[in-house]
């Protein structure tokens, strides 16, 4: 978009302009950045001195697709549940196949979500939907507060609107909106109802509304205790993290929220409690495969969520959407045929084309095909990665091979889950930022990721990052900020 590149320049010859040259600014932003923790194992998480932005286009075009992604995948998720050969499909571990079996007790089973954009002009094209422990959120938030009032932005929001679109504050009201649906449901079970989804499906789409606290907990006056659950054990990286950001939120929106980690939960007498600390809600850090490699399913997180004594937040069943698979079951039109118009149109435009690698036939964009054989002919517009990023499988990127190495990684791909996938473009945009003191531009992969609350998109930040794959100490987030011509 030629108006969004005027822009970026525009902003460069803001940074080189006398009033900024000397870059005392930036060491008061890197400053402010550390005074409101926002680094990571002692780094700071933005190098960058340019916000990400986006057009209001764009970021309109993000909501609409963003939405009516998760409502395909929400309604792929009761399919599959409902079907053992396609919950087969989804290659889930036999604990986070029983796990998902268990209803949460609210509707959706992603409270809080985050999708990997690339995005360029006038295309969107989804890399990743991430649902089990999604990030982000408080940090990309604390970053536009300081970047919308450090001197080379405020000068140029002379010439251009600048949106901050934060998530906080939707985020804790889904959390709420949850537990309202969690707390009807737990009450029709304790008065002899059957307690299931459809049950409390009285409350419509729950998250259309304002879901404030005010309206009580299907009549408890009390606010939840809220847990905020997350591994910290001695290999945890040090220094305070994004956790602390949201619990003190939490804090000053009059919740009572403590960091826990699993070793400290225990279950008696109906409730889960950390030492003197009773749970009413967890917030789950702390992905399944992270959680099942350290304990088993007699954990008291598990027993207290079996019982529904506690309002787990994302619900376990949120593990499927982290399987890549699910973008082979999404894209598989003998499945979606009958989902809405809206939903089909944003599967074809924006999710690449996904199977499972396993022998047999399969169709792509509506032709059968032998599945190893076309792997095998097209490596060049395709790539092969781990179901599941926990694994320590890695990724393979036919462009970049020959075809003796690619069809060995076939062949791998075939002994352990892995799906081969279209190749998604990236998109690389020029970043100012200093180097020793001195002002550079450099090239960098953009990966935008919106944020999602009870399958409303609201909040978005960006990764920035040297390539896929690559580790350069220059990666990190960077601010989002919708962009309009005054």
């Amino acid at each position: 978009m030629a108006h969004l590149q005027e822009a970026i320049s525009r902003y460069n010859k803001i940074l080189e302009a006398p009033a900024h040259k000397d870059l005392s600014w930036v060491k008061l932003l890197h400053e402010q950045m550390e005074a409101e923790r926002l680094s990571a194992g002692g780094r700071l998480l933005c190098p960058f001195l340019r916000p990400n932005f986006v057009t209001r286009r764009q970021y309109e075009s993000m909501v609409k697709t963003g939405e009516a992604l998760i409502s395909a995948i929400e309604r792929m998720e009761q399919i599959v549940l409902g079907s053992p050969a396609l919950l087969g499909r989804m290659q889930l571990l036999p604990a986070e196949k029983m796990l998902a079996t268990v209803d949460p007790g609210y509707q959706m089973s992603e409270v809080a979500a985050r999708f990997d954009l690339h995005l360029s002009n006038g295309t969107l094209q989804v890399v990743q939907y991430n649902a089990d422990s999604p990030s982000g959120l408080a940090w990309a938030e604390g970053l536009a507060d300081i970047f919308y009032d450090c001197p080379p932005v405020k000068e140029f929001r002379k010439r251009y609107t600048l949106t901050r679109v934060g998530g906080k504050k939707y985020f804790l009201l889904a959390l709420l909106k949850a537990y309202k649906q969690f707390s009807a449901s737990k009450n029709q079970l304790r008065n002899g109802s059957n307690g299931h989804r459809n049950g409390f499906n009285g409350n419509g789409n729950g998250h259309n509304g304002n879901g404030h606290e005010g309206n009580g907990h299907n009549g408890h006056s009390k606010k939840p205790n809220i847990a905020i659950l997350e591994l910290r054990g001695p290999f945890t990286a040090g220094g305070p993290g994004e956790y602390e950001l949201i619990r003190e939120f939490f804090g000053e929106e009059g919740y009572a929220t403590e960091i826990v980690s699993p070793e400290q939960l225990e279950y008696r007498g109906g409730v889960l409690r950390s030492g003197n600390f009773d749970i009413d809600l967890i917030y789950r850090r702390v992905s399944a495969q992270e959680f099942l490699m350290r304990f088993d399913l007699s954990h008291p997180l598990v027993q207290a969520y079996r019982d529904h004594a506690v309002c787990v937040v994302n619900s376990f069943r949120s593990e499927m959407t982290h399987k890549k698979a699910l973008f082979g079951l999404l894209t598989d039109e003998a499945l979606t045929g009958k989902f809405p118009a809206a939903e089909r149109r944003a599967i074809k435009d924006h999710v690449p084309w996904t199977r499972l690698v396993a022998p047999g036939k399969t169709a792509y964009h509506e032709r059968p095909i032998d599945l190893l054989d076309f792997i095998n002919q097209n490596r060049e517009k395709l790539v092969l990665k781990p179901n599941d990023d926990y694994s320590e499988q890695q990724s393979f990127i036919g462009a970049e091979m020959d075809q003796e190495a690619w069809e060995r990684a076939v062949r791998q791909a075939q002994r352990s889950p892995y799906v081969v996938q279209e190749k998604v473009e990236p998109v690389r945009s020029v970043f100012p930022m200093v180097t020793y003191g001195h002002l550079e531009y450099r090239e960098m992969q953009v990966d935008v990721h919106p944020q999602a609350f009870l399958g409303k998109v609201s909040g978005c930040a960006s990764w920035l990052s040297s390539g896929a794959g690559a580790y350069s100490s220059s990666a990190g987030l960077a601010p989002t900020f919708i962009i309009d011509q005054k």
